[in-house]
């Protein structure tokens, strides 16, 4: 499509026309909040986390050995007691554990500054009544995972508590910063409330991890960071959850690189603060998936949720989600990414502000595929099939899959869209854009096929539609049919037919002298064709034709290059004002 996109950039003769009072004179920066807009920006803006290189070099003569055995744990070291089945590690250091016990628990509680390693090397743990690793107090902990070892660590299904705490709730139980490291494999299973839970922050660095939990998965109160290895989740609420309320510069989750594969009842991630993925290959199934529908209005099932930002910046994502599949309260940016998408709800919803600057997008299934107060299309390949609408510029409450939820929606207001660039193909029930105010294009690459009722168009907007560049390609129904505006400068025609046209057959424009300027295949039956080229020339005539065949290379239903066979001349049409209307009876 490269060609196409070059020529589309191409300069065109501005048309003046005083048919539509048009005000939208601002650009994408005056309208959006000021927002993060990647996800080192987002990450420089939270606080600092952790890590530290030392904390991944240690001295092997320094660890002290421990032997897992019921009734009959042995310790060769200092720092670390046994008092029936429970170790209690009272010191900074190095401890590796081997062995099992049905019944007993690994606590650490010391107020030394410096990290706590907990080497598992072959470990069996359970506890029924407790969380089995409990972090009482540290400094910071890291869990080792010893090369070629496999290690579980799981709780019962109800625990003991002391007075009226209700912690530890979690299979690994942490009142510190919580690391986990090594070549190893760690099953966690929860069979309480959470697999792994941090009221500071988690970091996972490597390893390969599973956990299975009758609530959340993984929870760090300030933050999670996954930097690579191999995790999994299988849980009854939220994947991975970070939830500190109280300070702004934390509530975060980071995935960096690595494979995450979660199954979630809930929300696959969750965080208060900001949702960051920025590489990494991640499968994430939340609610049921696409073909489940949530029970009630206050369920939540969206797989990538960030309460202030969402920032995607790479990575290789699959969603199947019965909620929206990427989403924020507040902004979201895609930047880079191959992202494929099922869902019942919205593909990508942001309450407030939505911009997508590159990446590969494909929503096979949604219910609307971009949904935003206000979008900035900047680059990027968007391919939406969607029940209602493709892209959607309104306000409104989140739900709009669910069952017909009442949104609240508004028109007529500051909401906006930008197409700047990109590539974009929308496949809709509804309408195939909708713009409760205004839209503007300078670049990119827009088709549509759009609705076949009536009470829905290929283009709705309230207020204006101003396009000074890039190529627009709108089939769908006649009934709501628009055209861009008259304070365009490039030129478009809307062409209106008196019988809907097939599906699969070419639409082909041409001018006087043969030369191509569309031949394209919609997808579906439509009766109204808007396009907007800069190859449409004022005082120049064209013609239209029905059918016929085209050597050309076909992409998303339309051709580039090659020759155009002639079906049924269908019409024909002078550009005689920026926007024209044809109407074929």
């Amino acid at each position: 499509m490269l060609s196409l996109f070059l020529a589309c950039e191409d300069a065109y003769t501005p048309v003046s026309s005083g048919e539509e009072s048009d005000d939208s004179s601002s650009t994408a920066a005056d309208n959006s909040e000021n927002y993060e807009n990647s996800g080192a920006n987002a990450l420089a803006a939270n606080s600092t986390n952790h890590d530290d290189l030392v904390d991944y070099v240690w001295d092997a003569a320094d660890v002290v050995q421990i032997t897992l055995n019921d009734n009959a744990t042995a310790i060769s070291g200092a720092g670390a007691t046994i008092k029936g089945n429970i170790v209690t590690i009272a010191s900074s250091g190095n401890y590796k554990f081997s062995g099992s016990l049905t019944n007993g628990q690994i606590r650490v509680n010391t107020e030394d500054e410096s990290i706590v390693r907990i080497i598992l090397s072959g470990v069996s743990l359970k506890n029924s009544t407790t969380s089995p690793v409990y972090v009482e107090a540290a400094e910071k902990v890291m869990i080792v995972l010893a090369d070629n070892t496999v290690n579980t660590i799981s709780d019962g299904s109800s625990y003991n508590f002391d007075g009226d705490s209700d912690e530890p709730n979690a299979a690994i139980f942490s009142k510190a910063d919580l690391t986990i490291y090594g070549n190893g494999t760690l099953a966690v299973d929860g069979n309480y409330n959470d697999g792994i839970a941090s009221k500071d922050g988690v970091i996972i660095s490597s390893g390969t991890l599973t956990v299975d939990a009758k609530d959340d998965g993984i929870r760090g109160k300030d933050y999670i960071i996954i930097k690579d290895g191999s995790v999994t989740v299988i849980c009854g609420g939220d994947g991975l959850k970070s939830d500190n309320e109280e300070d702004e510069t934390k509530g975060y989750i980071s995935i960096e690189d690595g494979f995450l594969r979660i199954t979630s009842t809930g929300d696959a991630m969750e965080a208060q603060t900001d949702a960051i993925v920025r590489d990494g290959q991640l499968v994430l199934i939340s609610g049921g998936g696409s073909s489940s529908r949530l029970t009630s209005t206050s369920a939540s099932a969206k797989a990538i949720k960030g309460i202030v930002n969402t920032i995607i910046d790479g990575g290789t994502i699959t969603i199947n989600s019965a909620d929206d599949a990427i989403h924020s309260n507040g902004n979201l940016v895609i930047n880079d990414g191959d992202i494929k998408i099922f869902s019942n709800d919205d593909g990508v919803h942001a309450d407030s502000n939505l911009e997508i600057n590159g990446g590969d997008i494909e929503i096979s299934k949604c219910y609307e595929g971009v949904e935003s107060e206000n979008i900035t299309i900047n680059g990027g390949t968007i391919h939406v099939v969607a029940s209602d609408d493709g892209l959607n510029g309104a306000g409104g409450n989140d739900g709009s899959g669910m069952g017909g939820w009442p949104r609240g929606l508004s028109s007529g207001g500051s909401y906006y869209l930008y197409i700047n660039g990109g590539y974009i193909v929308l496949n809709t029930t509804g309408d195939g854009i909708d713009v409760n105010g205004s839209i503007e294009m300078t670049g990119g690459v827009v088709l549509i096929s759009g609705p076949t009722a009536s009470n829905n168009g290929a283009l709705d907007y309230d207020s204006s539609f101003r396009i000074s560049g890039g190529f627009l390609a709108a089939a769908g129904s006649s009934g709501m049919a628009q055209a861009p505006g008259t304070a365009s400068s490039q030129c478009s025609v809307l062409l209106t037919f008196r019988s809907a046209l097939q599906a699969g057959m070419l639409f082909h424009i041409e001018d006087n002298n043969g030369k191509n300027i569309l031949s394209f295949v919609p997808e579906k039956m439509y009766q109204s064709m808007a396009f907007s080229s800069s190859y449409l020339i004022s005082g120049t005539s064209y013609k239209v034709y029905y059918g016929g065949s085209s050597t050309g290379t076909e992409t998303d239903g339309l051709y580039e290059n090659g020759a155009y066979t002639p079906g049924t001349e269908y019409t024909s049409f002078s550009i005689s004002s920026v926007v024209t209307r044809v109407s074929v009876r």
